[in-house]
């Protein structure tokens, strides 16, 4: 998935939950849209460089949609809105045929309704009719090589859990997908300090039979797309240590 035309930036502060203050290469200070309801206090440091893309809707508020921060060492994707685009590219492409074998046999449907609300995806077999329900997380905090999720209470996303093992129940299966947005995860382990209630609701969401998988993006300054899948751990601390020492390549322009 290709980003459009983007502008540098200049991170200032966090207005509220969908707005932000950034200073323009020219000095000038203007409002950017955050599409994306996290604390992202990793991210959002004053003085950060972040990329703009112009808001092509006119009437808003905010001229510009902030979606990537520039770490020292990686690209950052902040916008929450990506992670169904980006599992149907995927699925699309074959990149889940571990999973859901025979990728353009599936008929997928968007936002399907279940009591209580909706899930992300309804992917049905076109052959054997078998049905497989998704949703999927974005994931943008990432420690010690190990993403996490969520990074705020988060009572939607347990709902969601509950949901799925719901379908389990009925006979079908169904999967949660945490698509981490940057590419320097290489683990995944629910976080038990921003939600305490949420890795309980995860383990007991795969106990009753819901299929949990990570991934981790490439992140350059033009395009995003999934990459490869990533190991799924219950406890950080545990996962963190488990993982072999890594040492960082510096940043450079030429891999965006």
């Amino acid at each position: 998935m290709k980003w459009p035309p983007l502008q540098p930036a200049t991170f200032v502060r966090r207005d509220n939950r969908f707005r932000a203050t950034v200073r323009l290469p020219n000095g000038s200070l203007v409002a950017a849209h955050v599409p994306n309801s996290g604390r992202l206090h990793d991210l959002f440091v004053p003085g950060r460089p972040v990329w703009l893309a112009r808001a092509t809707r006119t009437g808003r508020k905010t001229p510009y949609d902030l979606l990537l921060v520039q770490l020292p060492h990686t690209w950052v994707s902040v916008d929450a809105r990506l992670p169904n685009p980006l599992f149907r590219e995927a699925l699309a492409a074959g990149q889940f045929a571990d999973w859901l074998p025979e990728p353009t046999a599936w008929q997928v449907r968007a936002e399907p309704a279940f009591a209580g609300g909706r899930l992300d995806f309804c992917l049905q077999h076109r052959a054997t009719g078998q049905r497989v329900w998704v949703e999927t997380k974005s994931v943008t905090l990432v420690e010690g090589g190990v993403a996490l999720f969520p990074d705020a209470p988060t009572a939607r996303g347990r709902r969601h859990l509950a949901a799925l093992a719901q379908r389990v129940a009925q006979g079908e299966r169904a999967a949660v997908v945490f698509v981490v947005q940057r590419g320097d995860a290489r683990a995944f382990a629910p976080h038990p300090h921003a939600d305490p209630e949420f890795p309980a609701a995860l383990r007991d969401a795969a106990r009753a039979g819901v299929e949990v998988y990570a991934y981790g993006c490439r992140v350059t300054q033009t395009a995003i797309a999934i990459a490869g899948r990533i190991p799924v751990c219950w406890e950080p601390e545990t996962c963190r240590s488990s993982l072999p020492p890594q040492v960082e390549a510096p940043y450079s322009e030429s891999e965006t």
